[in-house]
Order: structure tokens, then C-alpha cells, then sequence
């Protein structure tokens, strides 16, 4: 299975203007989508919590988390969004995808619209 990855915003809801852009790995396997620390802080976005992840490893991680605008694909979400290490690659997980409607096609690995968002 190849990787998907896509250019994506993230905007500090309060001051819409200070955002920072950077080249996301899609994870369909991550519920949250995941940013290095250093440029949500940049922004103007600080921790609002804690939440313990389980990693693909099968080892349990204690991340801080905050909340934030996500623009991508002529969409944007508010979505919670996991504060990572300096070195971390961002990652767009499932919840925000799902969100808007975009899902992952598994024949080419490219992100497609659905008709709809689902409800049910």
C-alpha cells in the first residue's frame, strides 16, 4: 500500500490570520491529526490537555493536545490536533477527512470527494 500525502493549513481559530502550512501524511489509522509542537506554538496555539495514543508499535504515549482549524482540499475542520516532537511528521488523520467528506481511494491512494457527508 503506497502513502497519500497532502498540503494542509492549520489556522489558529482566534486570530484566523497566523497559520502555518506544511505537507501532511494521510493516516487513516490515526484517529488525530498531529503537528510538530514547535509550529502550533508558533501560531498562537497552546495545550488545552493531555490524552494518552496508542502507537502502531502497540506502546501507549501521553501526547498534549489543542484545537485548531485544518484547511485542505478547499475544505477546512475544526479538529483536535496532537502537539508532536520537533522532528514529527504531521499527519491528517481519519476524524478530519471524515469530516468534510474525503476519504482515501485504496486503488490509487488519492484523496476523493464523496457526494455527501455521512450522517448515519
Amino acid at each position: 500500500m503506497g502513502v497519500t500525502h497532502v498540503t494542509c493549513t492549520v489556522r489558529n481559530p482566534s486570530e484566523p490570520e497566523r497559520a502555518w502550512e506544511g505537507l501532511f501524511l494521510v493516516d487513516t489509522g490515526a484517529t488525530d491529526c498531529l503537528v510538530p509542537k514547535q509550529h502550533l506554538e508558533s501560531i498562537g496555539l497552546a495545550p488545552k490537555g493531555q490524552r494518552i495514543y496508542g502507537l502502531a508499535d502497540g506502546s501507549e504515549l501521553r501526547m498534549s493536545v489543542t484545537t485548531g482549524d485544518i484547511e485542505f482540499m478547499g475544505e477546512v475542520v475544526g479538529s483536535t490536533i496532537v502537539m508532536g516532537d520537533e522532528n514529527s511528521e504531521p499527519l491528517l488523520g481519519v476524524t478530519a477527512l471524515e469530516s468534510v467528506g474525503i476519504e482515501v481511494d485504496p486503488r490509487n491512494q488519492q484523496l476523493k470527494r464523496l457526494p455527501f457527508v455521512r450522517l448515519r
